[in-house]
């Protein structure tokens, strides 16, 4: 049987494949709070075989947020429906992590929605990418959410879910802190790369504080920003080899902040040949030869030959898909039962575009094609 069907471990949770569903924005969540297309969606990624699922993001604190359609976790009213989602999951032998997340200044238009302000790490007077106001986090801003993300992490574990995975990537509060094009603080949270990484390491401190040792928290990093002049990889991987030192049981490896769409992004389009896929792959090659804890690789995968090479030459412990299990959430029973089918997703982004509308994440270019005939979009 392929590699990619051997078991793996991450702390004390086994991982009956190689295949983690990525996050995915879903845009199910009413007002934060798990509805049954959360638990529609989550067991059917179960019965396609997927061995790690990843939720989409789940706020921690109510000054994070960046939708209504999002899922939250920060006060132990959504604990119920956490559990019911992992209920779902374990029903069908699968396993699942709440992926906890801060939008810090991102959290910008919404908040305005409700005439609040956002609240990010420093001021930066001009920015390509991003135009929305929000205030500088003071200290004590900065542990009432480390005391969150500890918070909602217990309230995980408690649901039942089997890990955590902190959102450190995608322009997100944790991504602010380690850039230092956003980060432009002059106290103990800014400056070299130990202090822009201080806010990573007090939050697991918080967490294993609340969880315990062997509960899995693990985090998406991003290593490289999307424009010149933000995180540069060179100080991106010493960020992984810090984390993995501090305590965090594996990493899943993805970009900073955000540049121009699409290419500045992690949402890129146009994967149809091999070369455009693995487009985080060098990175996570490098940092896979530089830690000692599971390293997860995502950002367009799509050939089973290429999962394969990847896990074989050890660059690599897991391989993370997202667009493709949209459409197919089969697909890794259909690999497992030797149907080596490329996946139909053509990244388009049309999904993405769904989720910005506040609609259900769905496969927009199926409905397309279900309607025929008419060219499809080859993007």
């Amino acid at each position: 049987m392929s590699i990619l069907f051997e078991p793996v471990t991450i702390n004390a949770m086994e991982v009956a494949n190689r295949f983690v569903r990525s996050a995915t924005g879903g845009g199910r969540a009413d007002q934060g709070r798990v509805t049954d297309q959360h638990i529609k969606l989550f067991s059917e990624l179960a019965d396609g075989g997927i061995g790690l699922i990843i939720t989409g993001l789940a706020c921690v604190h109510p000054d994070g947020r960046i939708s209504p359609t999002h899922l939250c976790a920060y006060s132990d009213d959504f604990a119920a429906g956490l559990k019911k989602i992992a209920d779902g999951v374990h029903g069908r032998g699968g396993k699942i992590a709440l992926q906890l997340f801060c939008g810090g200044r991102e959290s910008a238009t919404f908040l305005k929605t409700e005439n609040r302000q956002a609240k990010g790490v420093s001021l930066v007077d001009k920015d390509p990418y991003f135009t929305g106001h929000y205030a500088s986090m003071t200290e004590d801003d900065i542990r009432e959410i480390i005391r969150a993300f500890g918070d909602a992490a217990r309230r995980a574990q408690q649901a039942g879910l089997d890990a955590v995975q902190l959102h450190g990537a995608h322009a997100y509060l944790l991504a602010q802190f380690l850039s230092p094009f956003t980060n432009r603080r002059k106290d103990d949270w800014g400056g070299c790369l130990e202090n822009r990484l201080r806010l990573h390491r007090e939050i697991l401190k918080d967490i294993r504080s609340k969880v315990g040792g062997k509960y899995p928290v693990f985090i998406k990093l991003g290593v490289q920003d999307g424009f010149e002049g933000g995180l540069e990889f060179n100080e991106g991987l010493q960020a992984a080899k810090l984390l993995a030192q501090y305590g965090y049981d594996a990493l899943e490896i993805s970009q900073g902040l955000r540049g121009a769409e699409y290419e500045g992004t992690e949402f890129r389009t146009r994967i149809n040949s091999i070369d455009r896929e693995g487009y985080f792959r060098n990175w996570c090659r490098e940092v896979k030869n530089h830690v000692d804890v599971p390293v997860m690789m995502v950002g367009g995968l799509r050939d089973i030959a290429l999962m394969e090479e990847v896990i074989q030459n050890k660059e690599a412990d897991f391989v993370s898909l997202c667009r493709p299990f949209i459409r197919q959430p089969g697909l890794v029973n259909e690999w497992k039962q030797g149907n080596r089918l490329r996946p139909s997703c053509i990244s388009c982004n049309r999904c993405l575009v769904a989720l910005k509308k506040r609609e259900q994440t769905r496969c927009v270019q199926e409905e397309i094609e279900a309607k025929g005939p008419g060219p499809a979009l080859r993007a």
